[in-house]
């Protein structure tokens, strides 16, 4: 990864963090007063939202990678 990636990617990270973080002091702001609490509103935002947008991501990308074998 490039310097320029990983700033750009920090970035990024910060900015999701604080989306992930206004939604779970919605849904529950007493959970995010312990260690306990926020593990386990990070473990649900990332299930809930992150992992899923990844995974699709990964997943249009490898399909793009074999159609475009397939043509060669």
């Amino acid at each position: 990864m490039t310097p320029e990636e990983k700033e750009r990617l920090e970035a990024c990270t910060r900015e999701i963090a604080e989306i992930l973080y206004r939604n779970a002091e919605a849904k529950d702001a007493e959970q995010l007063k312990t260690l306990e609490g926020i593990e386990i509103a990070v473990r649900e935002q990332m299930l809930e939202n992150v992992s899923p947008n990844v995974g699709i991501f990964l997943s249009k990308k490898a399909v793009g990678q074999k159609q475009g074998k397939k043509e060669n």
